[in-house]
């Protein structure tokens, strides 16, 4: 109700005015969690596997942890749920085209960053329509990913943030979690925010007891590879909000441990 209240406001300020107003809310929140609000996460040697609603969100979110874990020869698989054919509107010929062009720069990206080919699964859910899964379609995504996970008995498992602002992102999250607990392996599972900071009132959407899960880790070295991967995209990174992309340059990036 209240996601849908703030939605319906969105929708009465000019674009130009919203995205500046998102921008400055943007950076401050992600500003005071790195300095303030957070706790350094150590880095593991334990393999991981990212699950990613579209093909961008890995590398916005996770790219310098996965470039990180690569560097050391530490097994990072990638799985994106859904086509990403809804980025560039709803001509059937086009959404067929972005497909095709998401999976390349997805490969392109994954590879700057060190991640095999052989460690990336499309599972080609329709974009956008992850929360609308019937009762046969979700079983049968839980039981891919849960698969997965039983192939690689991760050590780390790293979804978008369960308030993440988009519907195909929070429902990662839950689909994830649930194969997860339909697997049996244990796993740590970490959030990467993707859109919440951007879209989500600070303390409206987000309380303090989700800010006190937040941990940062260093990518420091790994800053420059990141940043090309992020360009690997371009198909994306044109229709993205002005500013958007700032914050996933910086020299950390910011999870949030959830519990299982």
């Amino acid at each position: 109700m209240l996601k849908r209240k703030l939605q319906k406001l969105q929708k009465l300020i000019p674009t130009n005015l919203l995205n500046q107003i998102q921008y400055i809310h943007a950076s401050l929140v992600s500003k005071w969690i790195l300095r303030w609000g957070s706790q350094p996460l150590k880095f593991s040697e334990t393999s991981a596997m990212v699950f990613s609603p579209h093909q961008d969100d890995e590398t916005l979110g996770c790219g310098g942890m996965i470039a990180r874990k690569r560097e050391q020869g530490i097994t990072v698989a990638v799985t994106f749920l859904t086509d990403g054919r809804g980025s560039h509107g709803t001509d059937p010929n086009i959404q067929n085209q972005i497909i095709q062009i998401r999976k390349q720069e997805s490969l392109k990206a994954l590879g700057i960053l060190g991640v095999e080919p052989s460690e990336i699964h499309f599972l080609d859910k329709l974009d956008g329509g992850l929360p609308d899964l019937n009762i046969e379609e979700k079983q049968q995504t839980i039981d891919q990913i849960a698969q997965l996970l039983k192939h690689y008995q991760p050590g780390e498992v790293y979804v978008p943030h369960r308030k993440d602002c988009h519907k195909d992102h929070e429902a990662t999250y839950y689909l994830v979690k649930e194969a997860i607990a339909q697997s049996g392996i244990k796993v740590e599972l970490l959030q990467y925010p993707i859109w919440v900071f951007w879209r989500a009132p600070l303390f409206i959407l987000l309380k303090i007891k989700d800010i006190s899960s937040a941990y940062r880790l260093s990518i420091t070295s790994v800053k420059a590879k990141k940043k090309r991967a992020i360009a690997a995209y371009p198909s994306q990174m044109q229709n993205l909000p002005i500013g958007f992309i700032k914050r996933f340059l910086q020299s950390d990036e910011i999870f949030f441990k959830a519990e299982l």
